[in-house]
C-alpha cells in the first residue's frame, strides 16, 4: 500500500494550494512492489522523479550457509532461491560440482535435465504471465495460467515427490529414472464417473506420456492468453512504450535473459555457450524490437512456445535411448539401495557419502545457464575439503532491479507497477 511520507505544498497564486514534489513509500508488500521490496519514489505530481530502491529485506544467507553445509547438502538451498525456477537453479549449482569432480553425466541424464529445465522455464513465464497481468488489472489470465502450472507441479511430484523444491539435480545426473506411471486422481461424491475418467485419460500412461499429452494442448493453452492480452487495447495502453531499454543500455546495465533478448540483443547461453545437449536441439531466440513492456511480454510468450518444441524433441529422444541416468562413481552417486544392503563395500559407500560427503579437488569454478529469468551463475571455490571455501551466487534478476530508477524515470505512478511486474524478479535470489 503506498503512503505519503513527506508532503511539500506550495503556495500558488490565490487561494489554491498544489501539491508540486513529495515523496512516497511503494511498499514493501507483495501485491506491487513483487516482494520485499520497497521504493521511495521522488514525484512531482504523478510524473517519476527518481527511485531510491531498498532491498535485503529477504536476506538468507544462502552463499554463507553452503560454506558450513556438505556439497550435496546445498542443493534444496538452490530451489528456495528462485522458488519459481527451481531445477534451474540446481543445474547451475550441480554443473560447478561436476566441474571441478571433472564427472562425466550420463546423456540420458543430460536430456531429462534439459527437458525439465525447459519445464522449469514455461512454469516460470507461466507465473510471472498471470502476475503481471493482474499487476495491470487483468485477473482471468491468472486462473488461465495457473491451470496450466498445476500440470506441471504434477511431474515435479512424479519425479521427485515434491511439487516444488524437488531437490532432483544431483552431480552425476538426476535422482532417479522418468517413472513408468502418473499418480491418478481418486473416486470422490463430487466427481462423476466419466468426469473423473477424463481427468484420468492423460495419466493413464508413464511420465513421458503426461508430458507430452501436455505439450500437444498447450499451444492451444498459449493462443487463449494471447488472445485475452496481445491485441488488447488497455494491455498495450499500459505496456507499449513503458520503460524502454535500448540495446546499448541493456548491454551496459548488465541485463541477461528475456530482459536483453526485449531489445532486441540475441543473447542466450543455450545457444552462445551450449550446456548440456542444448546443441543438439533445434530452437529459435526470440526477440524484441522496441525494448518495452510489450516486447518483454512477447519475447517471453514465444519463449513458452519454444520452450514446448523443446520438450517434445527431449521426449523423442528418451522413448528411444534408455540408459543410466547417474554416474558410476560411488565417491560421489549413493549406491542403490539393493546394493548397499547385499554388499558390505555398499554400505560403507553409503554411510561415508552421507555422514562425511565428499572432497572436490582444490580450485575454482564459474558455471552460468539460461534461467528463465536471465544469467544465473556458481562461482565455486574448493580448497580440497568436503565443503565449499567460497559460493558465490551471480542472481539474474538483480541487474534488472538496479536499473530500476532509469527505467521508470519520466514515467508515471501507474507505469512503476507495469516496468517493475516487467522484470519478473523473485526476491530469495535478489537478496540471496
Amino acid at each position: 500500500m503506498t503512503t505519503v511520507i513527506v508532503p511539500r505544498l506550495t503556495k500558488e497564486s490565490g487561494s489554491m494550494t498544489q501539491l508540486k514534489h513529495y515523496t512516497l513509500n511503494f511498499g514493501p508488500q507483495h501485491p506491487a512492489a513483487h516482494g520485499v521490496l520497497r521504493l521511495i519514489l521522488e514525484m512531482d505530481g504523478e510524473i517519476i522523479r527518481g527511485i531510491d530502491t531498498h532491498i535485503g529485506l529477504l536476506h538468507r544467507s544462502t552463499e554463507k550457509l553452503a560454506e558450513s553445509k556438505l556439497y550435496n547438502q546445498s542443493i534444496s538451498y538452490m530451489d528456495r532461491l528462485d522458488y519459481v525456477s527451481m531445477m534451474c537453479n540446481e543445474h547451475a549449482y550441480v554443473m560447478a560440482i561436476e566441474q571441478l569432480a571433472k564427472i562425466d553425466v550420463p546423456i540420458r541424464a543430460r536430456y531429462i535435465r534439459v527437458m525439465f529445465d525447459e519445464i522449469t522455464r514455461i512454469l516460470n513465464h507461466l507465473l510471472w504471465l498471470g502476475a503481471h497481468a493482474i499487476d495491470i488489472g487483468a485477473m482471468s489470465v491468472f486462473l488461465y495460467c495457473f491451470r496450466e502450472r498445476e500440470d506441471l507441479f504434477d511431474c515435479y511430484e512424479a519425479v521427485s515427490g515434491a511439487r516444488m523444491h524437488a531437490t532432483y539435480y544431483r552431480p552425476g545426473g538426476v535422482y532417479r529414472d522418468l517413472p513408468d506411471s502418473m499418480p491418478q486422481y481418486r473416486p470422490s461424491p463430487y466427481r462423476s464417473k466419466k468426469y473423473l475418467a477424463s481427468l484420468n485419460e492423460a495419466r493413464s500412461g508413464s511420465l513421458l506420456d503426461f508430458i507430452e499429452d501436455f505439450t500437444r494442448r498447450f499451444p492451444a493453452c498459449v493462443d487463449q492468453y494471447e488472445g485475452l492480452l496481445t491485441d488488447n487495447r488497455i494491455w498495450k495502453q499500459r505496456t507499449v512504450d513503458i520503460g524502454v531499454v535500448s540495446p546499448d543500455k541493456a548491454i551496459a546495465w548488465g541485463f541477461t535473459g528475456p530482459m536483453l533478448r526485449g531489445s532486441g540483443v540475441a543473447w542466450d547461453l543455450r545457444r552462445k555457450q551450449p550446456y548440456e545437449v542444448y546443441n543438439q536441439l533445434d530452437f529459435k531466440i526470440p526477440l524484441g524490437k522496441n525494448g518495452d513492456c510489450y516486447d518483454r511480454y512477447l519475447v517471453r510468450i514465444a519463449e513458452m512456445r519454444e520452450s514446448n518444441r523443446i520438450i517434445q524433441q527431449c521426449i523423442r529422444w528418451l522413448r528411444e535411448n534408455p540408459g543410466s541416468v547417474l554416474a558410476n562413481s560411488h565417491k560421489v552417486v549413493p549406491p542403490k539401495r539393493a546394493v548397499m544392503k547385499e554388499d558390505m563395500e555398499a554400505l560403507i559407500h553409503h554411510f561415508k557419502l552421507f555422514s562425511e560427503g565428499y572432497c572436490l579437488p582444490k580450485g575454482e569454478a564459474y558455471v552460468a545457464i539460461e534461467q528463465p529469468k536471465g544469467e544465473f551463475g556458481i562461482y565455486l571455490i574448493s580448497d580440497g575439503s568436503n565443503k565449499p571455501y567460497r559460493l558465490k551466487i551471480r542472481s539474474a534478476g538483480f541487474p534488472h532491479l538496479a536499473a530500476l530508477n532509469q527505467l521508470c524515470c519520466g514515467h508515471m505512478l501507474a507505469d512503476v507497477v507495469a516496468i517493475l511486474s516487467s522484470l519478473d524478479i523473485v526476491f530469495g535470489e535478489v537478496d540471496r
